[in-house]
């Protein structure tokens, strides 16, 4: 009913810092995924709470580069809204599924499009 209530208004108001954050906190965990893919370490841990002594590579690793780093530490991990850490099972899955095809599609390239029936 409010004209500033609409969606377009509050998004518009959420906009550049809040996206900033989003994205930082994106890139480690694709950064961090990234490397554990190709250590190929195990991703998650029995038990991923807060209090957990040992919650996984995954929180781990991230945790570890928000202690290096005070601008990823102010938006990851408990610092990060419920609804947007980007640390869930899902998003792991598909960070790997786009490195995935990314890799596929190199090879498609590099040994050509007739022998390899994947598409890009």
């Amino acid at each position: 009913m409010k004209p500033s209530g609409h969606i377009d208004k509050v998004m518009h108001r959420i906009g550049g810092e809040e996206v900033l954050k989003h994205r930082l906190r994106l890139k480690t965990t694709i950064m961090v995924v990234k490397q554990l893919a190709l250590q190929e370490s195990s991703f998650r841990g029995h038990n991923e709470s807060d209090d957990s002594l040992n919650p996984g590579n995954v929180l781990a690793w991230i945790g570890f580069a928000s202690k290096l780093n005070d601008q990823i530490n102010s938006v990851v991990l408990r610092s990060a809204p419920g609804n947007a850490k980007y640390t869930s099972l899902s998003i792991q899955k598909e960070i790997l599924g786009i490195i995935a095809n990314r890799v596929r599609c190199k090879i498609r390239e590099e040994i050509g499009r007739f022998l390899f029936l994947y598409s890009c």
